[in-house]
């Protein structure tokens, strides 16, 4: 993993300029995620809480924050008496079972957002389909950091959008292994127009006012999404 000591410190010591706990935090999973996406730390490595402060010239506490975050997006787990590890890669019954997960929920989060879609709202998604359209696309994570937070950030809304705390909870709860496919690849995005024009589709759909026509629309999207990342999945 590339250490981020060198250049700006965020510890924030060094300059006498304190730095908030969150940022450290924030910071140091951004670093991490950096370098599981980019294959850096591969399936099944060892990460190393002590290790990686030191690499990143930062204290243990937000590097444990930090992993802490990437186990609940299950692309590290907490082995009892052995730390952390780097999640396995998917395999193709996973992506079935996640993609299944995800036409029960997302699909009903569009029916419900449509009934209760606003301008403000409106113009969050719109917003939110315009960085995706404009976000960088290249092979390393720094290169597409954008394009995931763009693509997450309009499912999150929708789902926010339904008034709903446990279908908001069902979403999160399915959020971070959504992108666990990309792991380990260093491709980047190769799916960006489809994914793009689908978005766009599941936004006319939600601009018209029929829920049905904006389930269908995103069930259609999910489903799409399911037959390119299977076909890009390993074996079992």
């Amino acid at each position: 993993m590339q250490s981020a000591s060198s250049g700006s410190r965020p510890e924030g010591h060094h300059t006498g300029r304190p730095v908030s706990r969150q940022v450290l935090a924030d910071h140091v999973y951004e670093e991490l995620l950096a370098s599981l996406i980019d294959g850096r730390l591969e399936p099944g490595a060892a990460v190393s809480i002590d290790g990686t402060a030191r690499e990143l010239d930062v204290s243990p506490t937000p590097v444990r924050e930090a992993l802490a975050r990437l186990e609940h997006t299950g692309m590290v787990r907490r082995v009892a008496l052995k730390g952390y590890r780097v999640a396995p890669m998917f395999t193709q019954e996973d992506f079935a079972e996640l993609m299944e997960a995800r036409l029960a929920i997302e699909p009903v989060n569009a029916r419900l957002a449509c009934a209760r879609l606003t301008p403000a709202h409106h113009a969050e998604l719109s917003a939110a389909v315009a960085d995706l359209k404009k976000a960088p696309r290249g092979p390393s994570f720094a290169e597409f950091r954008d394009y995931l937070e763009a693509d997450e950030r309009f499912h999150r809304l929708i789902a926010e959008q339904t008034g709903n705390q446990f279908m908001v909870a069902a979403y999160a709860a399915l959020g971070g292994q959504v992108q666990r496919f990309r792991l380990f690849g260093g491709v980047g995005i190769t799916d960006a127009e489809q994914a793009i024009a689908e978005h766009q589709a599941v936004l006319d759909a939600l601009s018209s006012g029929d829920p049905e026509k904006a389930a269908a629309a995103m069930a259609e999207h999910v489903q799409k999404v399911r037959g390119r990342a299977i076909a890009d999945a390993p074996a079992d």
